[in-house]
């Protein structure tokens, strides 16, 4: 008989000089965008439980573990085949190759260290440790930081592009700042999995069918479903509330006629933190778990903890919370992802707060429902707080302050227990407080004077996605005011054939220049600042290049009405557009030429904008729609 092994391995002793092949009939590589979300928050909460600013390296021997599941590998003809793992062996390998580019350009030691883990000498050739021929060339590219057009490749090949370019915009390498060579070495050797190898292919199917389809076991779900019956000895009550919970979680876990599991686990902790969850782990090292991380990572056990605090323990206040509550923030959770995923008319918020990654709104959104709700409140609650939510991260990200998860939990917490199960007029009132009070905003800080704002806020690898929202949503505004409808949705959309495309107003060339700009730096602090950019088509763009202002003026004539502001033919015949100009008062202008002049006056034009769009106002707003 074959052997069947078991082995944890560390990340490093899993990567180290090995590689990896899948066989042709595995299916594709189709992690989401939200399952990176997930694996980087997971990480870095984990990783900041324990690090503190001035640790040594050698610190990172007593951090905590992080155990990330088991893969199946079936070893024959000299290779190590993936027969469950691919998903993460993939996401893994495009992490590995983001923190090995940081760390290279900063010129980290532990770059040298990272290295073995992408890729392994094979007899003087460059072997990279993900063996999978058709998708090697995306590798080589991304570890070698080469410009790759993913366009007319499988979809595999797609998906690892755009994972590796939400990777590098998640702002993982700045919110970890000095931490950085820590949390390479911890993930490389306090991360860890189990690796169940096989020499026999028709073992380790076995293996496969017995993990995912046989012997099962209870999952937090489960055992809290069995904590919330037990009291219940009435067959028929017990009969009732059984089918409410299986009914609810089949809603939670069904998208789009397919089952993903865990979104029922998703929702709830997601609910509890929301709605009870009181404390949370101290900003120290080695600080003690409180309802926050143990809410996150055994629900379950939590609640039959706290089952004073929430009610239960009796069969009729476990029917009730079943039955009642559980159905109603289910429905309002599942509301949020719809919005989350679909523009959606009135919550337009939740979908602008979603694509920029908060993906705590789903955790802050439910805190002030109470369910007596009617459906038009509970839109109008959810609504006013995306609202404030989309407005706090829009000052922190003009002001290129982090907003990654472990940057704002702790925030995110506080908030939930101001706003819980608060009136919809009360709600209002708190969040509108709330920015009235915020040190941060659009024009920057009083405090902290090296944040500029808007003023400030320039384009660079780290900023590129959210000033390409910036840009969306200010063109988008304006032209739904001026009467051409809400093209935000097609401004984001990413894969169609002719997407758009960040333009640069000044052409890439400094002797044009140079006699309005005191140094190269300062003509490409301008050059780049949000500004000095506009969104258009990507032929139109590319097509544009390096000509000089007077031919691009002509081309931004036939284009949005953003970028056709420049020019003077939208002040002439598009009366709906001098209406929006007049009626908010916005300084629009025509310019013959682009100098360093006509930048700071389209500064002050961006800067009036951006108060119109997240204006405080837009809480009220929001409550009355």
């Amino acid at each position: 008989m074959s052997a069947i092994t078991p082995y944890y391995r560390t990340i490093q002793q899993l990567l180290q000089g090995r590689s990896f092949a899948i066989d042709e009939y595995q299916r594709e590589y189709k992690w989401e965008k939200k399952n990176i979300e997930d694996l980087l928050n997971d990480l870095q909460a984990k990783f900041f439980a324990h690090y503190q600013p001035g640790h040594e390296t050698s610190a990172v021997n007593g951090y905590g573990e992080y155990f990330l599941g088991s893969i199946i590998v079936s070893q024959r003809n000299g290779k190590n085949y993936l027969v469950d793992g691919q998903q993460r062996t993939t996401s893994l390998t495009l992490l590995f190759i983001h923190l090995y580019r940081a760390a290279s350009e900063k010129q980290l030691a532990v770059a040298a260290t990272m290295a073995p883990l992408i890729y392994s000498d094979d007899m003087g050739v460059a072997k990279f440790n993900l063996d999978i021929p058709e998708r090697l060339d995306i590798i080589r590219a991304l570890y070698e930081g080469k410009p790759f057009v993913p366009d007319d490749k499988d979809e595999s090949i797609q998906t690892m592009h755009t994972r590796y370019q939400e990777i590098e915009a998640s702002g993982l390498v700045e919110e970890l700042g000095e931490g950085l060579s820590h949390f390479i070495y911890w993930l490389m050797r306090k991360v860890g999995l189990i690796e169940i190898a096989t020499d026999n292919d028709a073992y380790a199917s076995v293996i496969f069918e017995s993990m995912n389809d046989r012997g099962k076991p209870l999952g937090p779900m489960d055992m809290l479903k069995a904590y919330l019956l037990a009291p219940i000895t009435d067959a028929a009550t017990r009969s009732e509330v059984n089918v409410a919970w299986r009914n609810q979680v089949l809603e939670l876990i069904t998208v789009d006629q397919e089952h993903q599991h865990d979104r029922d686990g998703e929702f709830m902790r997601d609910w509890l933190r929301a709605q009870y969850a009181e404390s949370i782990r101290e900003r120290v090292a080695n600080a003690t778990e409180r309802d926050w991380e143990q809410v996150g990572s055994m629900f379950h056990r939590w609640v039959r903890d706290n089952h004073t605090r929430l009610g239960l323990g009796k069969a009729d206040t476990n029917a009730v919370f079943v039955q009642n509550s559980f159905r109603f923030f289910a429905k309002a959770w599942l509301l949020v992802q719809q919005a989350s995923a679909v523009y959606t008319s009135g919550l337009e918020a939740i979908y602008y707060n979603a694509r920029n990654g908060l993906t705590l709104q789903n955790t802050v959104l439910l805190a002030p429902l109470v369910e007596s709700d009617d459906p038009a409140t509970v839109r109008r609650k959810l609504a006013v707080t995306a609202t404030f939510l989309d407005i706090w991260m829009m000052r922190r990200k003009v002001n290129n302050i982090r907003t990654g998860y472990s940057s704002i939990y702790y925030a995110m917490h506080q908030l939930n227990k101001k706003i819980r199960r608060k009136g919809l007029d009360k709600l209002v009132q708190l969040l509108g407080n709330e920015l009235a009070n915020d040190e941060i905003t659009v024009q920057g800080s009083a405090t902290q004077k090296w944040r500029k704002g808007l003023a400030g806020f320039g384009l660079n690898q780290h900023s590129k996605a959210y000033i390409y929202h910036l840009l969306a949503r200010v063109t988008a505004f304006t032209e739904l005011h001026s009467g051409r409808g809400d093209s935000f949705p097609a401004l984001m959309d990413r894969v169609s054939k002719n997407p758009y495309d960040i333009e640069h107003i000044f052409a890439d060339d400094f002797t044009a220049y140079a006699d309005m700009f005191v140094s190269e730096q300062e003509f490409d602090e301008v050059r780049n600042n949000v500004a000095s950019l506009l969104l258009l088509p990507q032929d139109v763009n590319r097509s544009l290049k390096a000509k000089p202002f007077g031919e691009k003026r002509k081309i931004y004539a036939q284009q949005n009405f953003y970028a056709a502001s420049l020019s003077d033919a939208i002040y002439q015949h598009q009366p709906q557009f001098r209406q929006f100009k007049q009626t908010h008062q916005l300084p629009f202008e025509a310019h013959a030429n682009f100098t360093k002049l006509e930048q700071g006056k389209r500064a002050m034009l961006l800067m009036a904008l951006a108060e119109v769009i997240w204006s405080p106002a837009k809480l009220e707003a929001a409550a009355h729609a």
